[in-house]
């Protein structure tokens, strides 16, 4: 090792020389590959390793041209810093190999021969066709340094309240990949650019994008029946810092990301909310038999969760659990989250199988989580939405008691189970629906939790479609080449008479009967909705509930649909409209002056609700004010999941006050102003009536 003495601005320089490279001490505190004039400064740590290598290559070279190693004075703690100049990070890429020792039942995986991903690398190399895994990359994975000069310009959002959100998810490549979406750049943040005119039309103002963390689609290729299954959710990260490159319509090479900004920041101008559904529960690397990418060469004790004898728990389903609650695991996850925040303005995380980020080393369940406190009170994400799946692979179910902090929201699994059985007509659920209709009032305490703890699906990625929910009474799982052994069994669906597809015209009608039933439920419920995208226009997964591997038809939006469908789109955009309309919908607010209480629950007889094991008809009626409003927000939405008609007495308005229809499911609906005091509600129908104020309709003056 050579040292040189350069003069530069008048000052002198230290520089060390490793293997024909000027080098010096990098930035301890910045991890990763940060650019800077002349160089660039590479950041990594390891608790246990005892030496690491810095490896460089020429953009697409199957060898490198150099490899760095740390001198050990460069070392602090157990943080390896080093600036590198001369590098054009242009035509470079980049990973590690570190040593250590290797004592499989400790979890200590060193081998200084395996090439090793930078767990903060922002972008990875090789991965920007979809499906396709460049032989040059074939044994290992690379990073690439990545330039952040995105202008966001001046504008600043104030986020939106989490009670007003309508949340849509999607998929980045399914939304237009299939070749009736009529995008320029189809299945790429692109595409979804290219929709926002039609998200905004529909009255979403969130999108919730499944995973855009960089994954590899083609770790489990297979064929079945002729067809290329890929990893096509994306539940399986290979990094968390790093955008899908394949997600973008042109290759960005030192600017990874930039399409995604330019969609946020689209979005964002036309008052949508993006949220990302993050991956922390587990990695792409597997188990024992999983690859070497990352974490298992840097500390592989440390990241991962780890039995007695050095074998990987799998609360995740997947062959690993991350160790979330290590304090070095808790730091990593909390410097992703905060880049994602800070350099990409992203308004919101929903954490997959989130109950793994509350298990303690050992794996049992914390009662005040360390990871989970942090993310609630961290300054940084301060006004960011948090969502949890609240369950895990391994049973832990934490629905209504996950750590919250009042800062948490859950997806309600329970709204979801029980309103499907509810919508279909089952017996001995029209007390759970009143409870989920009202915010899940029995789980989540609204003095500690709010009014948006909840957030309310019927349908989402990982089960039936809308459609299909009641289209389909088994799932039909056999393209995903598992003999129908994946999936979850118990769907709570009805095909209302036929599976599948089918010509019957009474079918038909009852089905899409029960989809208006069904969105109009969610979009009068209180909590947060969300929608699956396509649910509006009755997309179809032919039966399929565990799509994961279907990069096909199966998967794409066929946007045909939107228009064979467009009266139920149009009944979706108007309960959509109709929610905005209606703040006693989404929150308590204060209470009406006209003696109504914010929420009852009624029967065939107003204040006479009957919980009866039969009984399938309930009314919800909400009540209350906004602050500053001199108009009660009145809102009484009637159930009849029966099979046969019921009359209805609705409860009695204050004098001023009249009963408006605003929709009715049934298939010949009636609408207008109520003359009397009762009303017929068909078989499995839904009618919502608005309490408008004389001299006013819909709360608006009428002139």
């Amino acid at each position: 090792m050579d040292i040189k003495r350069i003069g530069e601005a008048g000052q002198l320089r230290s520089m060390d020389v490793v293997n024909g490279f000027e080098v010096r001490p990098g930035f301890y505190l910045q991890n990763g590959a940060t650019a800077i004039e002349g160089g660039v400064s590479f950041t990594v740590h390891t608790k246990n390793g005892t030496a690491c290598t810095l490896v460089l290559y020429e953009r697409k070279a199957k060898e490198p041209f150099a490899e760095i190693p740390f001198p050990e004075n460069y070392r602090i703690g157990n943080v390896y810093s080093m600036i590198v100049f001369g590098l054009d990070i242009r035509k470079i890429e980049y990973n590690y190999r570190v040593d250590g020792p290797k004592d499989l039942k400790k979890g200590l995986l060193f081998d200084k021969e395996r090439y090793l991903l930078d767990p903060y690398a922002k972008a990875v190399t090789g991965q920007s066709n979809w499906g396709e895994k460049p032989e040059y990359s074939r044994d290992c994975y690379r990073a690439r340094v990545v330039s952040n000069d995105f202008d966001w310009g001046r504008a600043r959002r104030k986020p939106a309240d989490m009670r007003d959100l309508i949340i849509y998810e999607l998929h980045t490549r399914g939304f237009t990949k299939h070749h009736t979406s009529d995008v320029k750049h189809p299945g790429t943040f692109d595409g979804i650019r290219e929709k926002i005119p039609y998200l905004k039309d529909l009255g979403i103002n969130a999108v919730e994008l499944m995973p855009i963390f960089e994954f590899d689609e083609t770790r489990d290729t297979r064929y079945v029946n002729g067809k290329k299954l890929l990893d096509y959710w994306g539940y399986n990260p290979v990094s968390f810092f790093a955008p899908n490159t394949s997600y973008s319509s042109e290759k960005e090479f030192n600017r990874e990301g930039t399409e995604l900004k330019y969609l946020i920041r689209e979005l964002h101008d036309n008052d949508i909310e993006v949220i990302l559904d993050v991956v922390f529960n587990h990695t792409a690397e597997g188990n024992e038999n999983g690859p070497f990418i990352s974490f298992k060469g840097f500390d592989n004790n440390i990241y991962y969760m780890l039995t007695p004898d050095g074998k990987y728990y799998n609360f995740s389903g997947c062959g690993n659990t991350l160790n979330c609650n290590h304090p070095v695991v808790q730091n990593m996850i909390l410097d992703c989250l905060r880049y994602w925040v800070t350099d990409y303005r992203i308004d919101g995380f929903r954490f997959d199988l989130a109950s793994i980020l509350g298990r303690s080393e050992d794996g049992s369940p914390l009662s005040k989580p360390p990871l989970l406190e942090r993310l609630a009170f961290d300054p940084i994400l301060g006004r960011v939405k948090l969502i949890a799946e609240a369950w895990d692979a391994a049973g832990l179910y934490q629905v209504g008691t996950f750590p919250s902090w009042n800062r948490w929201s859950e997806w309600n699994g329970r709204y979801r189970d029980d309103m499907r059985r509810f919508l279909k007509g089952d017996p001995g659920l029209v007390k759970a629906a009143a409870q989920r209709m009202s915010g899940s009032r029995d789980i989540y305490d609204r003095e500690s939790r709010g009014d948006t703890a909840s957030v309310n699906f019927i349908t989402c990625h990982d089960g039936f479609t809308m459609w299909d929910l009641y289209s389909y009474n088994e799932k039909h799982n056999l393209d995903n080449g598992w003999d129908n052994t994946d999936g979850d069994n118990n769907n709570n669906s009805w095909n209302c008479g036929a599976e599948g597809w089918t010509d019957r015209q009474d079918v038909i009608r009852l089905r899409k009967k029960l989809v208006r039933n069904a969105f109009a439920a969610l979009m009068t419920s209180q909590g947060v909705p969300m929608m699956y995208a396509g649910d509006e226009f009755l997309n179809t997964q032919y039966g399929n509930n565990n799509a994961y591997c279907q990069d096909n038809e199966i998967s794409w939006l066929n946007w045909d649909l939107l228009l064979e469908n467009h009266k139920i789109s149009q009944f979706v955009k108007e309960m959509i409209r109709f929610r905005k309309k209606h703040p006693v919908l989404r929150s308590r607010g204060k209470n009406a002056l006209c003696g109504l209480p914010s929420v009852s629950f009624h029967g065939e007889e107003p204040w006479k609700f009957k919980e009866d094991y039969e009984n399938h008809l309930l009314g919800v009626l909400f009540a209350g004010r906004e602050k500053d409003s001199d108009t009660d927000d009145i809102v009484y939405v009637m159930m009849n999941m029966h099979w046969e008609p019921h009359t209805v007495r609705l409860p009695e308005l204050p004098l001023d006050y009249f009963w408006e229809i605003f929709s009715d499911t049934a298939d010949e609906p009636k609408n207008g102003r109520l003359p009397g005091g009762e009303i017929r509600l068909e078989e499995r129908s839904i009618i919502i009536l608005e309490g408008n104020q004389m001299g006013r309709k819909g709360n608006v003056i009428c002139l």
